[in-house]
């Protein structure tokens, strides 16, 4: 059956930041290079927070992470890497030849020499509210997300959640809505400490330890007000909103992968310094592996991808070089350097 296929050096099962970095590298040190793709969009969990401000990633100034994910997309095409969308893989299996032959729940097959697993936490998806009735009001005026921050301008607006993406949208929406309430059942806050402090010091009304325990509608239609209690105190506050924002996290489920025989806990999969996995020939790169040295930024799901491919190279060829050379060096860099003078 393998023979029948058409064989890749590199696939790379994600197409979020690492999945289309790993990419780009991957045609850096000229292998041949396929991303399967769960969803049907590429970009990972950037797709949830298209209106977040991203200020960490080096040399970037503070971009919308949809600007941000349309240049990493961008980026990881550049060497026309094959791309299968809307696919989840749900088998791995070692042929006698040492390559792997990945079976997606469709029942289509890939065979590849290596492969790099990117795919974050598996499926995710957003956590509901657990309120009765809520999921009426998603048509209406409760959000998981916040698409568009203009949706929200001159609106008193409740975020449930403390998180980094509440801590991230109670300080973008604090600049267009009549009033924004944080409501977190800790007294702590998740994501950076600086943007914290911000979401504090502002006109942000924060609410903790309190958790959302009613909405109420004056119509049938839109939630109108909602009723928050105090987690140790168990007092119950009404407030009036003309929306709510739900952020309680994500629901990952990894599906067939944790068959696979990887060494891994609740949400990661343990790699080493080399971003190798205990299954030699697959590797990983960004949420999907946890290692020593692990930093939960998109910078660092850069260096994971740059580690996990060029370990993955002199894995398909130990004579390689473990690196690549600097863009001003690569000479698949010329050509496409001629066509941006020409056209700069």
């Amino acid at each position: 059956m393998s023979n029948q296929l058409e064989l890749y050096d590199i696939t790379i099962i994600g197409g979020g930041p690492a999945g289309l970095y790993t990419a780009f590298y991957s045609g850096m040190r000229e292998l041949k290079t396929k991303i399967i793709e769960a969803q049907d969009q590429l970009g990972g969990r950037m797709l949830l927070y298209p209106e977040k401000i991203v200020w960490d990633v080096g040399g970037v100034p503070p971009i919308r992470a949809e600007k941000l994910l349309k240049q990493i997309i961008e980026q990881g095409m550049t060497f026309e890497p094959t791309l299968v969308m809307g696919e989840q893989i749900v088998g791995l299996d070692r042929q006698e030849d040492g390559t792997f032959i990945l079976t997606a729940a469709s029942g289509q097959l890939h065979h590849t020499r290596a492969v790099i697993m990117a795919c974050g936490y598996g499926i995710r998806k957003l956590a509901k509210l657990e309120i009765e009735g809520a999921d009426r009001y998603e048509v209406t005026n409760l959000y998981y997300t916040v698409q568009n921050l203009e949706t929200f301008r001159g609106k008193r607006v409740l975020i449930s959640g403390g998180g980094d993406s509440a801590v991230d949208w109670a300080n973008e929406l604090e600049k267009v809505a009549a009033s924004v309430t944080v409501v977190h059942r800790r007294d702590s806050f998740g994501g950076l400490e600086r943007n914290v402090t911000m979401m504090k010091e502002s006109s942000v009304d924060v609410r903790t330890p309190y958790a959302l325990h009613a909405l109420h509608s004056l119509d049938g239609k839109m939630i109108g007000q909602v009723s928050i209690k105090h987690i140790e105190t168990e007092e119950e506050i009404r407030l009036d909103v003309d929306a709510v924002i739900v952020n309680h996290g994500m629901r990952s489920d990894f599906g067939p992968i944790r068959e696979w025989g990887f060494d891994m806990g609740e949400w990661k999969a343990n790699v080493s310094p080399k971003m190798e996995t205990n299954i030699a020939g697959v590797f990983g790169a960004g949420d999907f592996v946890g290692h020593d040295s692990k930093v939960g930024l998109i910078a660092g799901t850069f260096t994971d991808a740059i580690v996990a491919l060029n370990s993955a190279k002199v894995y398909l060829d130990p004579e390689a070089n473990p690196y690549a050379y600097v863009s001003s060096h690569n000479d698949r860099f010329k050509e496409k350097n001629k066509l941006l003078e020409v056209n700069g």
